[in-house]
């Protein structure tokens, strides 16, 4: 078994992340063999960067360590349609290998400064085809991650305009909030892509959210605090059952 001090040696940046990813990663590999360890290769991807593009052939594993990420998917009226934002240590591109996918079915880009860890397939692959515990828990990981976003994508579409944009900024909170603030660039066009909501509709929805207590503007930032990240639980609440 490979410990966790072995891996904060290996991977120093571990000790940049924050304590329950960081347990996560120890947990993820604690059985892997050495040699996928030493397979490994460490990238450092600057916000904004789309570091896998859909369509683009299953070559490599990444794992996210530090940031969070987003996957946009292209593939109705070739229109961007931002569905997930994750920060989970998951295997993506694991979808893929184990359901025999030859392309990457979504695009993934950094909403933050990111820290990805990547592994060859074929490296990947031979760990999964000669250790079943291991593919048993890629299995395992990989259904939670994917029944969490379809439930995830099926309230986006039954929520409409400010109870849509509420559940985006919860999501972001739980995310991003940095003492217990969330500091969001209020750009329109992007909180559309995030929401599939129109310009237009995004900008009542901001209003409305506002007069009820439930963001601030500084600028051109909306901001969520603690207090309002409990009052858009609440609001919430009243129309999604967890």
């Amino acid at each position: 078994m490979i410990s966790s001090e072995y891996l904060d040696s290996v991977w120093p940046f571990l000790r940049e992340t924050d304590l329950e990813r960081r347990k996560k990663f120890y947990i993820y590999f604690q059985n892997a063999p050495l040699w996928l360890i030493d397979c490994v290769s460490v990238e450092r991807i600057q916000k904004g960067t789309i570091f896998l593009r859909e369509g683009d052939p299953v070559d490599t594993m990444y794992f996210i360590a530090k940031g969070v990420i987003k996957g946009t998917d292209m593939r109705i009226y070739g229109m961007a349609f931002d569905y997930m934002i994750s920060v989970g240590v998951y295997a993506y591109g694991g979808m893929e290998f184990l359901i025999g996918l030859e392309r990457y079915q979504t695009s993934l880009q950094a909403l933050t400064d990111c820290i990805v860890l990547k592994i060859p397939k074929i490296q990947f692959a031979k760990w999964l085809n000669t250790d079943i515990s291991a593919l048993a828990q890629e299995a395992r990981l990989m259904g939670e991650y994917l029944l969490e976003q379809t439930y995830k994508v099926r309230a986006f579409l039954f929520l409409q305009g400010a109870d849509r944009l509420a559940m985006l900024l919860k999501t972001m909170y739980e995310l991003e909030a940095v003492d217990g603030v969330l500091r969001l660039a209020n750009n329109r066009q992007e909180l559309s892509d995030f929401t599939g909501l129109s310009v237009k509709t995004i900008t009542r929805a901001v209003q409305k959210l506002w007069r009820e207590g439930l963001v601030s503007r500084q600028g051109r930032v909306l901001m969520v605090d603690a207090g309002q990240y409990r009052l858009i639980q609440e609001k919430l609440s009243q129309v999604i059952s967890e």
